[in-house]
């Protein structure tokens, strides 16, 4: 949470805040992947190659603005495994994760029935897509690896504010690069099995799905650890973006030997 002089408040954010917060995210993030989908579908029939174009630059700028209107208050997860493996970090305890995770699926849930009325469907469709085959689990296990060590990266190497732009560009890129579509989150997984649509994964296929980015979480841990062994709970608690953790820029700065607000501008608040 900020301050009016642009730092970061020591003060936590009460967890009905954050909770509110990852629920509405995982909604309008749900809304974004499937509304597209459906749009495009819509708008290119015939034509898979620009349909997928169509969701992908409307995920990409979608999940950018959505970390960006939520993040200050939650860290911008939307998605169980960064919490989790912040958690790990020590950046979120055990419980506020497990305490997210049922707040960003009823979210993505909420946000595919909100999508399917938008254009005029039944608010619960489920899914007739079948993605479960073995390079759809290889793409899931490498995209959620991907994922994950862009977020780590940026928070270690000191550029969290730059997290909202490049998880919408990572998205947006496995969207094309994966075979499937790079959904990465068991939450959005769930969610979208409730859209008989473009953007909607059979029943059937989500514990491969889920599997699969589970195995990306775990494996994304060791990485983490490899390249950047000395994380520290302060950094990880920066998780998608700087929000309102008690004393996380504080304790950054000691542990870097900085004045936590040194990266900040002097005088009124500057727009995040």
């Amino acid at each position: 949470m900020l301050c009016q002089d642009g730092r970061v408040s020591s003060a936590p954010v009460p967890m009905w805040r954050r909770l509110t917060a990852e629920f509405l995210g995982s909604a309008f993030l749900a809304a974004v992947v499937i509304g597209a989908g459906i749009a495009a579908q819509r708008l290119s029939p015939g034509q898979t190659g620009l349909q997928l174009l169509e969701d992908a630059a409307a995920t990409a700028a979608g999940l950018f603005a959505i970390i960006l209107m939520f993040g200050p208050v939650s860290g911008g997860h939307f998605n169980p495994v960064v919490s989790f493996v912040d958690a790990f970090f020590g950046g979120l305890s055990w419980r506020d994760a497990t305490a997210y995770l049922p707040a960003q699926v009823a979210g993505c849930v909420a946000g595919a029935g909100a999508a399917n009325v938008m254009f005029a469907l039944p608010a619960v469709t489920i899914s007739a897509k079948h993605r479960a085959s073995p390079a759809h689990f290889l793409s899931e296990v490498i995209a959620t690896l991907g994922l994950m060590l862009v977020i780590f990266a940026l928070v270690r190497s000191g550029r969290a504010r730059s997290a909202p732009a490049a998880v919408g560009a990572y998205i947006g890129a496995a969207y094309f690069f994966t075979s499937s579509t790079s959904f990465a989150n068991p939450a959005i997984t769930i969610g979208r099995m409730f859209s008989n649509t473009f953007a909607g994964i059979a029943p059937s296929s989500v514990p491969s799905f889920i599997g699969a980015q589970i195995v990306g979480g775990v494996l994304a841990v060791g990485v983490i650890k490899a390249l950047y062994p000395d994380v520290t709970p302060a950094e990880a608690a920066d998780v998608i973006v700087p929000h309102g953790q008690a004393g996380s820029a504080s304790a950054r700065a000691a542990h870097d030997g900085t004045s936590p607000f040194t990266d900040r501008p002097s005088g009124p608040a500057q727009p995040r």
